[in-house]
């Protein structure tokens, strides 16, 4: 597989309790021609040097050894524009869902642009929590049977990689007819719409004193991000202009 397109793939273990998991996700990156491995507050601290880590890690040590671990999803998944959290749980609030046929075909397009993506894996015991949720685009399920749809933690990784693989392997021109006979992707709002929309926020928030352009702090590249995150359709860039507008009239 095209080593650019493998490292534009980042593989996010959020909490992850068992050393094995951490060393069995390592060894099936490896396998599978993977690299991008980051740890979000694992139960053990140095989760990745843990003797049991390394044994089931077999022969993958340099991966383990590369691996990112930190306290902030938000971090891990900075420059990201397509964030896809792998959960089985339904949820009444959150990102919208997808099963894993259409999250690659959004993996395609996002590689093909030259955008970094993240898959997050939630703890082994309980999953993804709405917290991180809310820092994906989509919710995606695998499809599995629907009486006992659980796997375990490298198992699901593992399905991921390989399948993706398989998708990423595909010759150029293949992939994107692929892309163009399969249903018609969302119209996401290009990063020039965003930037304006942004730009705009920064005006009606000036306007009505929310924004003191003296003291900004940290206000501006929070919504950034949070924007990002959302990864915004045409129509929503339109209703939060009109907002700003609104902002800007009671100037």
């Amino acid at each position: 597989m095209n080593t650019a397109k493998a490292s534009q793939i980042r593989w996010v273990l959020v909490q992850t309790s068992h050393p094995g998991n951490v060393g069995s996700a390592a060894r099936a990156l490896k396998t599978m021609g993977f690299s991008d491995l980051r740890l979000i507050n694992p139960k053990h601290k140095g989760i990745a040097q843990v003797p049991e880590a390394i044994a089931l890690a077999s022969g993958a040590g340099d991966i383990l050894a590369a691996s990112q671990e930190s306290s902030s999803l938000e971090t891990a998944l900075q420059d990201c524009s397509l964030v896809l959290g792998l959960t089985s749980r339904d949820r009444e609030f959150g990102p919208p869902p997808i099963d894993w046929q259409a999250a690659r075909r959004l993996i395609q397009e996002s590689v093909a642009n030259h955008q970094s993506v993240a898959l997050v894996f939630g703890p082994e015991r309980t999953g993804l929590e709405n917290e991180h949720l809310a820092l994906c685009t989509h919710r995606v399920w695998l499809d599995a049977n629907p009486a006992y749809p659980s796997l375990n933690l490298a198992q699901a990784l593992m399905v991921c990689a390989f399948t993706l693989r398989e998708v990423l392997n595909q010759p150029s021109g293949e992939a994107q007819g692929h892309l163009v006979a399969s249903e018609a992707l969302p119209d996401y709002a290009d990063p020039a719409a965003v930037a304006a929309m942004l730009e705009h926020w920064r005006a009606g928030l000036e306007a009505i004193g929310y924004l003191d352009p003296a003291y900004p702090k940290k206000l501006m590249p929070r919504l950034q991000a949070l924007f990002s995150r959302s990864r915004l359709h045409k129509e929503e860039i339109d209703l939060l202009r009109g907002i700003a507008k609104q902002m800007l009239l009671r100037k």
